[in-house]
């Protein structure tokens, strides 16, 4: 069973949001650069979350 799309861009969004806000005590400017990238995939996910509701089988 291969996972709904977007679910994959979603998940890694979060964790390239966790790894950008775990850098700004070291390079604010690129810590928070990582954190955007990672919002912008968490919502790209949840856009085709949305758009593509599950199949019933």
């Amino acid at each position: 069973m291969l996972p709904r799309e977007g679910l994959i861009p979603a998940v890694l969004g979060t964790a390239v949001t966790a790894a950008g806000l775990a850098l700004r005590n070291t390079n604010p400017v690129v810590g928070w650069g990582i954190a955007g990238f990672g919002l912008a995939h968490i919502v790209l996910g949840a856009i085709d979350l949305l758009e593509h509701p599950p199949e019933e089988f």
